[in-house]
């Protein structure tokens, strides 16, 4: 059985060489596609594999429907939205992710996009410390776990409101130090600064909008290092015209980020390109986890991970 590695953006040299262990110990043949720039490189090397594993790459129906052999996709990371999960479903493919495996470099890089937006982007001017300043968790999953307890450093309350965990559920997350929020109004009102931490889903999509950030403090901070489309970017851009302390930081460049840059070049910061999980740990982690899971798939079935019904 041959397993394909095909990431646009590359891993770390250490992540590839622990991910062609793991496949070729388990006696599969390893390749990989690394830097491609064209939708076709890709159609062309999966006509005989049996298994993939990618980062952010676009996999689509027609690039599923190309694989007659592909039995498992691992998305390398916890979103998945870039995999076409109703196609792979109806192919009988098995999606899985690799969850918690890059939410240590991910909740670093909250507080590393925090401490440089609030401080002016070290432009020498006066800033802003974090101490006391109220931090609200959007979701409360592995990376908003990490950033809470990353908090304590910090001296910063934090409060966190989950579309998905109960209020008892969060309760019990003593451990964390964290005051449940029970609506997200209650965790927007209470704040200065939001961390947004939910996937891409129908249910979530455009969530933040107009009527929950104005329930922020006028000199608030929103962080999102999760997906674009969870903001209503007008909206947004119409908070920030409003208050002229508002600032936004992303790990995901916004569909107006030119806007943003010239309307708010001092309170706006966005990454060139996602980078939550370049760390050469994040690689690693996540991508040996993606090795061992397609080993343990296809020898044994083990399908724990797998996020399509």
């Amino acid at each position: 059985m041959k397993v394909l590695l095909a990431t646009s953006k590359p891993f770390a040299s250490q992540a590839v060489n622990g991910i062609q262990n793991v496949i070729e110990s388990a006696g599969y043949s390893f390749e990989k596609l690394e830097n491609y720039s064209e939708k076709s490189q890709l159609l062309d090397a999966l006509v005989d594999v049996d298994a993939m594993i990618v980062r952010s790459d676009i996999i689509d129906a027609e690039i599923i429907n190309n694989a007659p052999k592909l039995k498992i996709i691992v998305r390398a990371g916890a979103g998945y939205d870039n995999v076409n999960i109703p196609a792979a479903t109806e192919r009988d493919i098995c999606v899985m992710n690799t969850p918690g495996q890059n939410s240590n470099a991910v909740a670093e890089l909250v507080y590393g996009m925090m401490i440089y937006i609030q401080r002016n982007q070290f432009d020498g001017s006066v800033g802003r410390e974090l101490k006391n300043r109220r931090l609200g968790l959007y979701a409360f999953g592995n990376v908003a776990k990490k950033v809470a307890r990353i908090a304590r450093g910090f001296n910063m309350p934090v409060y966190a409101f989950s579309p998905t965990l109960t209020h008892d559920d969060l309760r019990k997350e003593g451990e964390y130090g964290v005051i449940t929020a029970y609506s997200n109004r209650e965790l927007f009102e209470n704040t200065d600064i939001v961390s947004l931490h939910m996937p891409l889903l129908e249910e979530t999509r455009n969530i933040v909008n107009y009527n929950l950030l104005a329930y922020m403090p006028q000199d608030g901070l929103l962080i999102n290092t999760a997906r674009k489309e969870l903001i209503v970017e007008e909206d947004l851009i119409r908070i920030m015209e409003e208050r002229p302390s508002f600032q936004y930081a992303t790990d995901v460049i916004p569909d107006r980020h030119e806007e943003f840059i010239s309307k708010f070049p001092r309170r706006y910061f966005s990454t060139p390109k996602k980078t939550g999980a370049q760390t050469t740990e994040a690689n690693r982690n996540a991508g040996i986890a993606s090795a061992h899971q397609i080993v343990a798939f296809l020898k044994n079935g083990d399908d724990r991970y797998k996020v399509n019904s």
